[in-house]
């Protein structure tokens, strides 16, 4: 009984993996808390849903992670006034990828490329 038991929360865990690995089980929850995420911060929905489907796309989750350390410094306004704003405080995150995904997609998402 014991080994049945084994047998079946090893099975359950391979099938976790596989759902969050290949059929995308996690894409769509961190899409969608990074699309509330940007909402709450004052942008439109239209731009949010396309800005955080691209961007959950083409990043890692600790890449993602990092852009929550995107707090205004002093003397900043709480949300990004511009797009040079907001690529300012993505360039404090220091990372080459999360800064190119960033812009192409802000840029896109702006043109309604997305």
């Amino acid at each position: 009984m014991k080994r049945i038991v084994v047998i079946v929360v090893l099975l359950l865990l391979v099938a976790g993996v596989l759902w969050a690995t290949i059929g995308g089980g996690f894409q769509g929850s961190v899409e969608d808390r990074l699309e509330e995420e940007m909402v709450a911060a004052g942008l439109p929905q239209p731009m949010a849903e396309c800005l955080a489907g691209r961007m959950s796309e083409r990043l890692s989750v600790s890449q993602l992670r990092q852009l929550e350390n995107l707090r205004p410094e002093e003397g900043e306004a709480d949300i990004p006034l511009s797009v040079a704003e907001f690529l300012e405080r993505v360039r404090r995150v220091d990372d080459p990828e999360v800064l190119e995904v960033a812009a192409s997609s802000a840029a896109i998402c702006a043109f309604g490329g997305g």
